[in-house]
């Protein structure tokens, strides 16, 4: 009997003890996409070009929105904002950068202002090229439209996603809006470890 106990207790702890891969919450595409083709540039800083691949050993966050955005760009950037502070001190391994798809009426110091009024530090991508803006979103799925009518009221609509990148420039994982702060904090930890 005390061997069949012992023999159960080392089958259990060798069970707790699983290689497998911690779960991630967001969305995880299979293969990962690579999205370090895509680039646009950083008014935030001088208009360099930002490829889409975080620094050695970080992580890279973006996000396609609008400055005049009712609701989910701003929920989206302060549920950020939270799970960066959850993180502590890891989070100064995090980059943020958030894509205007409004560039006629979000100017370099109006999208620059927006996005590092809710994170000190993140990078404002911005063009004046249509081409380019929509080759950088089709890399990574994202749609937008940007419209006006003759009233001058304007129609926007974006794929309210946010995009962790890796430093090898692959999509690790997306979290669609509503995603809580602290799933994207519990996410961001499994994936600085991996790095």
């Amino acid at each position: 009997m005390r061997r069949l106990v012992v023999g159960l207790s080392l089958v259990l702890l060798a069970a707790g003890c699983s290689s497998e891969p911690a779960q991630l919450s967001g969305f995880v595409r299979d293969p990962l996409p690579d999205v370090s083709v895509a680039s646009l540039p950083d008014v935030s800083s001088d208009g360099v070009d930002l490829s889409m691949r975080a620094p050695e050993g970080e992580i890279l966050l973006l996000y396609f929105g609008y400055t005049s955005c009712p609701d989910v760009c701003p929920t989206t950037l302060a549920d950020l904002r939270t799970a960066l502070r959850q993180i502590g001190d890891t989070a100064t391994r995090v980059n943020v950068a958030m894509a205007t798809i409004d560039p006629e009426r979000d100017t370099d110091e109006v999208i620059t202002g927006y996005v590092q009024s809710f994170i000190p530090g993140a990078h404002a991508l911005r063009t004046d090229s249509p081409d380019e803006l929509r080759a950088a979103a089709n890399v990574f799925g994202a749609d937008y439209g940007v419209s006006e009518d003759d009233d001058g009221k304007y129609d926007v609509f974006h794929t309210a996603n946010l995009y962790a990148i890796d430093d090898v420039g692959l999509l690790q994982v997306t979290w669609p809006f509503g995603t809580e702060p602290e799933s994207i904090a519990a996410d961001l930890e499994i994936l600085l470890e991996a790095e």
